[in-house]
């Protein structure tokens, strides 16, 4: 068990040291400065542009580049739609997979557009290898999307009074070209080294060595798990996702996928302090994020290795801990750890099935995902994690008796409308989602294989998790069905899109304002006082939001089975 637990501490260590040294890099590419790279990248992006038409020294407004992103997902929404309905007579699938219903064609390409991954489906049966290729494009695109609209940000604070924000198609081309193909390709290679498959060939015909006869998938997936990792998207070649033994063979492919979805959300932190040249702020913002991330882990790894008392009284071995749903070549340590990392951020991709965890673990997994701001998915970790700065930073004002100020802008009644939309409107889709399916027997009560106090959690796990635009689950729930591929559809939708477009409008709003200079009297932002007021502002909505639900799940159920 200690071996396990230095296993996690190193995945934590490596994951930061990378994420500092990729943090400048990210810096300097969106902050047009030279690299090692520019050599072999620059040709690469000249020729996307020249064949896209784009002009990527055209300078656009914030509502220009919401309006370019917002445009180019619609295209890959319908490319994707259609390819998912027709996908049976389509090329590339030798395993005859048949035909997406239309509702969950149309829940599947929102999900993958939308960086959540959320699968109503088991990937090596229900799509083709075309239609894997074009979710893996998916993965591409859509964590380029949030670091593009990440980029965004950085620039309206870049320049003292400014409407010329960059430019989304130019900051997009950089997010694939220079930062997720690369990496993706390394990490590729690792997988495929462990054994992971990397082939267009069918399914495999082996004899066990029972002597049995079975076909076994296999297909593209150290590429596709690859990305599905480093851009925080978390959608499984396989159903079983990342505890398949061909998506994560062994510990080395199970820390090199762990660091891999972290190391991104860590460097945009370390990115925003060298583009903006304020180190000491992204220092504080990601001791909130670790404070937060830790709060949640610690107890899941706990809670995991310590296994499940009742199991223990009925006299069965548990020095492995909770190992119900986990791998044994993981370990309860390694499972607990991941469970909160996956959830945390935007990744949602599992080593272990979360149904199965203890229920205060359970809790935990849904707490970060209501929470939404602990380093969070590609570039939209920043952006959630900005509203909160503005609350708190408007609030702490009010205590000082100071005009709130971020940046050297005022922060008005504007900036605060549009923060508290964006703030309230994740817990609202969630709790709104939830109590609808609950309050409808024939949508909720009927699609759960299990009921009570367990079975709300897996309602409410479903709907935070497509909010957070997670992806992972609570197993136990028979989801492709119309209500549940249609409503966390929509929810994916506008939880991705709003949350976006809201800190970019603020962005865009305080750019335009007159910069002021900093004085005796101004609110320091980089400061473990500010620091710890953010993470109040942020615990604070979480408790007042979501502490009711949380109540009727994950904590009811610990008090039925555990409290003596």
């Amino acid at each position: 068990m200690n071996t396990e637990i230095l296993g996690v501490i190193a995945m934590f260590v490596i994951t930061l040291v990378i994420g500092v040294f990729l943090g400048k890099y990210i810096a300097n590419v969106y902050g047009y400065k030279k690299t090692f790279l520019d050599p072999v990248f620059e040709p690469v992006e000249k020729l996307i542009y020249k064949i896209s038409g784009i002009n990527p020294t055209r300078q656009m407004t914030w509502k220009q580049n919401m309006y370019a992103m917002l445009t180019i997902n619609l295209v890959w929404f319908i490319i994707g739609f259609l390819i998912l309905l027709n996908q049976s007579w389509l090329p590339m699938n030798p395993d005859g997979n048949p035909n997406m219903s239309p509702d969950l064609a149309f829940n599947t390409a929102i999900s993958f557009l939308v960086n959540c991954n959320l699968q109503h489906y088991s990937g090596e049966t229900g799509v083709s290898y075309l239609s894997q290729l074009y979710l893996m494009f998916l993965q591409f695109v859509t964590a380029a999307t949030g670091m593009a609209a990440m980029a965004v940000l950085f620039k309206a604070f870049k320049e003292k009074t400014t409407t010329e924000l960059g430019n989304f198609y130019d900051f997009f081309t950089k997010s694939v070209v220079r930062i997720l193909v690369p990496i993706s390709i390394l990490v590729a290679l690792i997988l495929s080294a462990n054994g992971s498959p990397m082939t267009f060939e069918g399914k495999d015909h082996i004899t066990t060595l029972e002597g049995q006869k079975t076909d076994v998938s296999r297909g593209p997936v150290a590429a596709f798990v690859a990305i599905k990792h480093l851009g925080t998207n978390g959608g499984g070649f396989f159903g079983a996702n990342s505890a398949h033994p061909l998506e994560n063979p062994n510990y080395v492919t199970n820390m090199t996928e762990m660091v891999t979805q972290m190391i991104i959300p860590f460097a945009l932190v370390f990115a925003l302090g060298f583009y903006l040249k304020k180190r000491k702020l992204s220092w504080v913002i990601f001791t909130v994020m670790t404070v937060g991330f830790l709060a949640l882990a610690v107890p899941n790894v706990v809670n995991e290795t310590n296994g499940n008392p009742l199991i223990t009284e009925m006299g069965a071995d548990s020095s492995l801990g909770a190992m119900e749903g986990k791998e044994i070549r993981f370990g309860s340590a390694s499972s607990g750890y991941w469970s909160i990392a996956t959830t945390v951020i935007s990744t949602g991709s599992v080593n272990s099935m979360h149904d199965s965890t203890m229920p205060l673990s359970g809790m935990n997994e849904l707490l970060a995902m209501m929470i939404n701001c602990f380093y969070g998915g590609c570039g939209v970790g920043i952006l959630n994690y900005f509203i909160f700065i503005i609350l708190a930073v408007f609030i702490s004002g009010l205590m000082v008796g100071r005009t709130p100020e971020f940046m050297g802008k005022k922060i008005e009644a504007k900036e605060m409308k549009i923060a508290m939309i964006v703030a309230l409107f994740h817990p609202f889709l969630i709790l709104v989602g939830t109590a609808l399916t609950a309050y409808l027997p024939e949508f909720g009560a009927k699609t759960l294989n299990n009921p009570g106090f367990h079975g709300f959690s897996e309602m409410l796990y479903e709907f935070t998790s497509s909010s957070a635009n997670n992806g992972s689950g609570f197993e136990g729930l028979g989801d492709n069905t119309p209500w549940w591929n249609i409503s966390t559809g929509i929810v994916l939708l506008l939880s991705r899109f709003i949350p976006i477009i809201g800190p970019i409008a603020i962005a865009g709003l305080l750019a335009q304002k007159k910069f002021i200079p900093e004085s005796s009297g101004t609110l320091k932002t980089d400061t473990a006082t500010f620091g710890f007021m953010t993470l109040a502002v942020i615990l604070l909505i979480a408790a007042l939001s979501f502490f009711p639900a949380l109540t009727l799940g994950p904590i009811a159920e610990q008090i039925q089975y555990f409290s003596k």
